[in-house]
């Protein structure tokens, strides 16, 4: 019974409050494909309210829209569900629709012009949401067509313009200075016609007056117009104080008014910023006591943030010190990091910032600055012991405390202040006060306590991460050269090369070679150089190569220094490392003889085959597959039938280039002792190249 609307209307029912949402819609759907359209109105309410409750609304704009195709007359309640869920661009599309149709008449008795000011209302209070419609054009329209209402559209629009930022627009200030500019020429047009002078006119000059002041007004008038929209911006009040400059009474009272419309928990801006204007505004006119009452009660505002707090309390502290008030500003400082009744940790916002500035970290650096160049040695010290008691320090207080206690000659005391911060910090934050530690610490003592120095050392390097291990081992190895024994230090530099971090070890292995040479003599390096080749990359690994094979050569030991070149050839690509076979080539020249230049030609041409071995057998492999493909068989293949491609030379080509090439560098050895003996040619038989 598909024509039954009673059934469909149970069914859609039943699915419904069984909440299957795409199961319904699609039901609700074929009931209306299958009911004639005069049986329609009884399905649609219960469809329309089945999509309202949607917790998405574009199943039920896509509804609505269908609805209205057959209902045009229920636009409204269209427009009431969009505005409802937010679709703002939507609805005034609808709504400028509905006005435009002088056909419309509303079910609700709406005149056309209740209509045409709901949509003013609509575009002009949410011009970030409504971005499909022309709004000024919309609202001007509306100006020449309700005439009798000129003023809420006027309204409308400079509202709109205030929200969209577009302050510059605001027509209210702008057709008020044109109504005056008509006024003024057409009084003076009227005076000019009796023949009156204009200089006796009061009311021409009023107006002119009146005129001047409307301009010069402006500003300050776009700035309350700012302040309207948002009386929290800090900013504002900034600009509304310098727009009142010379004029001392209006700057208090905009002062007065700005710190008590603020409210810091919803400012823009810093507002700790207008209590300490407000007083420096005092101090720059010599009224210290009035400066003093403002940043007292600027240290009782609530502020959102525990850094606002503590800037005004610095700020106070520095007036004083400005006027040379220096016992107050040390007074002003303590009263600040005194413990309050109820303590709170630093980030906990549930509790006033009052409660929680105690651990503020600036306020207690600036009184440990005022200590060190006011107080005493002991009030300096227990400023610096609170900091760390509270544990708010940083790596650069505790460098400062422990350099205060040496200029106070108390050197224990400043390497427990090191140790005490070295308990708080992890690395790498404990770094610096490592390094100066540990400077300090051999400066002072030297090798007089040098077991304690090494426990220390040892201590840093527990833990320390390679990027960072560098200058302590070199620190470490320096205290053992000096003061130690040589071992001692050839230890730490061979630890230091397993430890610093892979950029800087082939730095270190420099270092490590360069001290056991002048130390223990060149002969003791051969196991540094043997180590760094293992454990350098390819790219350092070759420099130190060469290095070792020069030094071996320099000490006369040939055949040592041959092999290192025979080593180090197997990580020299001939094409891209031709320096390294240039410098192997002028050592046979020199050491040589024909046998050893036959052995590097031969070993050369071994790498060069064996970086071309990948490429090589690509390529063979796809010769392979290409005459596969043409069908020729396998067994009429010889080695001669080998393509360039696939060998890269003939057999006999290849043996014909290798002579060749040996004979060059023959030659080359040869013409270098001013001789070429015939012998060189008695391998090559008549007929080849």
């Amino acid at each position: 019974m598909p024509k039954m609307p009673r059934i469909w209307l149970d069914y859609c029912q039943f699915l419904v409050s069984q909440c299957k949402i795409t199961r319904s819609r699609r039901t609700f759907d074929r009931a209306l494909r299958a009911l004639p359209v005069t049986q329609h109105p009884r399905i649609w309410p219960l469809y329309l309210r089945f999509a309202r409750n949607l917790p998405l609304p574009e199943t039920a704009i896509r509804v609505y829209r269908r609805y209205l195709k057959l209902s045009p007359e229920n636009a409204e309640e269209y427009i009431d569900y969009l505005r409802s869920c937010g679709k703002l661009d939507e609805a005034a599309v609808r709504l400028a629709a509905v006005v435009n149709d002088e056909s419309f008449v509303s079910k609700e008795g709406k005149s056309n012009y209740q209509l045409w000011h709901e949509l003013c209302d609509l575009i002009s209070q949410n011009p970030d949401k409504v971005t499909s419609l022309n709004v000024g054009a919309i609202i001007r329209g509306g100006l020449t067509r309700f005439t009798d209402q000129l003023g809420k559209l006027w309204c409308s629009l400079a509202d709109y313009y205030i929200r969209s930022g577009h302050f510059e627009k605001v027509p209210v200030f702008d057709s008020y200075a044109q109504f005056e500019e008509s006024m003024i020429a057409a009084k003076m047009e009227t005076t000019s016609e009796m023949g009156k002078d204009e200089d006796d006119d009061m009311d021409l000059e009023l107006r002119l007056a009146r005129f001047e002041q409307l301009i010069a007004r402006r500003p300050l008038l776009l700035n309350s117009v700012l302040l309207r929209q948002n009386p929290h911006n800090v900013h504002e009040w900034h600009k509304r104080v310098k727009l009142y400059d010379g004029n001392p009474r209006q700057i208090i009272n905009t002062y007065t008014e700005a710190v008590q419309t603020v409210d810091p928990m919803k400012a823009t801006g810093k507002p700790h910023s207008l209590w300490v204007s407000f007083a420096k505004f005092y101090e720059e006119n010599d009224q210290l006591d009035d400066a003093r009452t403002i940043f007292e009660k600027a240290t009782k505002v609530n502020y959102k943030q525990v850094d606002d707090l503590a800037a005004v309390w610095c700020e106070h502290g520095e007036m004083e010190l400005r006027h040379e008030n220096y016992d107050q500003a040390l007074r002003i400082l303590r009263k600040a990091t005194a413990i309050p009744s109820k303590k709170a940790e630093y980030f906990d916002v549930s509790e006033p910032v009052q409660n929680r500035v105690y651990k503020s970290l600036k306020v207690w650096s600036m009184l440990a600055d005022l200590e060190e160049s006011l107080g005493t040695f002991q009030s300096t010290k227990a400023v610096y012991d609170r900091i760390i008691d509270l544990r708010i320090a940083t790596p650069q207080i505790i460098i400062n405390y422990a350099m205060f206690l040496e200029e106070h000659n108390y050197f224990e005391e400043s390497f427990k202040a090191y140790e005490r911060g070295i308990a708080l910090f992890r690395w790498p934050n404990v770094y610096d006060i490592w390094n100066t530690y540990l400077t300090k610490f051999i400066d002072r003592y030297g090798g007089k306590k040098l077991e304690r120095a090494r426990d220390l050392f040892e201590q840093a390097l527990d833990g320390c991460p390679a990027k960072f291990a560098k200058t302590i081992y070199l620190l470490y190895a320096k205290l053992e050269e000096e003061f130690g024994l040589a071992r001692h230090a050839m230890a730490v530099y061979e630890r230091a090369t397993q430890a610093v971090d892979d950029t800087e070890r082939h730095q270190m292995f420099n270092i490590y070679i360069k001290r056991a040479a002048e130390i223990y003599g060149v002969t003791y390096t051969r196991a540094i150089y043997q180590k760094a080749i293992e454990v350098l990359p390819d790219e350092h690994s070759r420099d130190m190569c060469l290095r070792f094979a020069d030094m071996e050569s320099k000490l006369g030991e040939i055949d040592r220094a041959r092999a290192i070149y025979s080593y180090c050839s197997q990580i020299c690509d001939p094409r891209m490392t031709a320096t390294f076979w240039q410098t192997w080539k002028e050592f046979e020249i020199r050491h040589g003889n024909e046998d050893t230049i036959r052995e590097m030609l031969r070993i050369k041409r071994s790498v060069q085959a064996t970086y071309n071995t990948q490429v090589n057998f690509m390529s063979s492999q796809m010769m392979k597959a290409t005459t596969n493909a043409s069908g020729t068989s396998k067994n009429t293949h010889t080695i001669s039938d080998l393509s360039p491609g696939q060998m890269g030379f003939s057999v006999k080509a290849s043996v014909s280039v290798s002579m060749c090439n040996y004979v060059v560098l023959l030659l080359e050895v040869q013409l270098e002792q001013k001789s070429v003996p015939t012998a060189v040619f008695g391998g090559l038989k008549e007929g080849e190249d």
